[in-house]
């Protein structure tokens, strides 16, 4: 076994995933409750190499449990997002407001983690990443941020709630034009920024920067006893499923690992040729 074989395994062995197909679980250890957590992820069918990576994980840290969770997508190689594995809940957690301002403690860690990338262009290259980030506090309080079109959606009662913003070129036009920029579409096509990157908001892309925005959208959600699960995956999956229906597509899906690899099958069913990463984290 090589020595990047060795390091892979390690890395999904820790609740870090990406290659052409990658699965793993894991559990909450608080007393009482009986939080899991799976995902899955599979390749698309483009040339280049798998480009999204995910983090799915329980951690103590002082005295309290965090799930931390997130999907990176990247684009134009992998690098960015391979960093962002590494590096952005690290980043997050060494903020000394985060237990006091947690919303604003993400924010500032999301955009200096964008500088850093930025300063390491020549190693990391000239793409980007989108990310959706989900830390829960003690199985009680959920806090999400993102940039880009990966998404998180949560389920309560069945009823599906989006908790995350698809960053659009489309519905960020205004901001993009007075960066300097232009959103463009030709048909058949989706909207772009300068004609070439499907989302307003990403980090790295050192290219586009003076045009993009790598500012998160921050939202709090308690989790209650109603609350059933939560889904976060990339652009792959919700191209082709809706909130809803994918909630409805896992309900009865006990296993929160087994219900991450029906998601990416059924998106793979439905013709989703992007990269599809899928977490889910069940709360019965």
């Amino acid at each position: 076994m090589t020595g990047r074989e060795i390091l892979h395994k390690m890395k999904v062995k820790a609740g870090f995933g990406s290659s052409s197909s990658d699965t793993g679980k894991g559990k909450s250890k608080l007393s009482g409750t009986h939080i899991t957590h799976g995902f899955h992820l599979v390749k698309g069918k483009s040339n280049h190499a798998m480009e999204d990576y995910v983090v799915a994980k329980f951690k103590k840290v002082h005295d309290s449990e965090l799930g931390l969770f997130a999907i990176f997508d990247g684009h134009l190689g992998h690098d960015v997002a391979d960093y962002l594995q590494s590096h952005l809940f690290e980043n997050i957690l060494h903020e000394p407001a985060f237990w006091t301002e947690t919303e604003n403690a993400i924010r500032k860690a999301y955009q200096e983690t964008d500088s850093k990338i930025l300063e390491k262009a020549v190693d990391l290259g000239r793409g980007g990443s989108t990310a959706v980030t989900a830390i829960l506090i003690n199985g009680e309080k959920l806090v999400v941020a993102n940039v880009g079109d990966s998404r998180a959606v949560i389920c309560k009662k069945g009823v599906a709630k989006q908790l995350s913003i698809d960053h659009e070129p489309s519905k960020e036009r205004q901001s993009i034009e007075k960066k300097g920029g232009f959103v463009s579409k030709f048909p058949g096509d989706v909207s772009r920024v300068d004609g070439r990157l499907a989302v307003a908001r990403a980090f790295g892309d050192r290219s586009l920067k003076m045009h993009l925005s790598s500012d998160p959208d921050v939202v709090v959600e308690m989790i209650e006893p109603d609350t059933e699960c939560l889904i976060l995956a990339s652009d792959g999956l919700w191209k082709v499923m809706s909130n809803q229906e994918a909630v409805d597509s896992i309900r009865d899906i006990k296993d929160a690992q087994s219900a991450a690899m029906h998601l990416t099958e059924e998106a793979l069913s439905r013709k989703s040729k992007d990269d599809i990463s899928c977490i889910v984290v069940s709360f019965h």
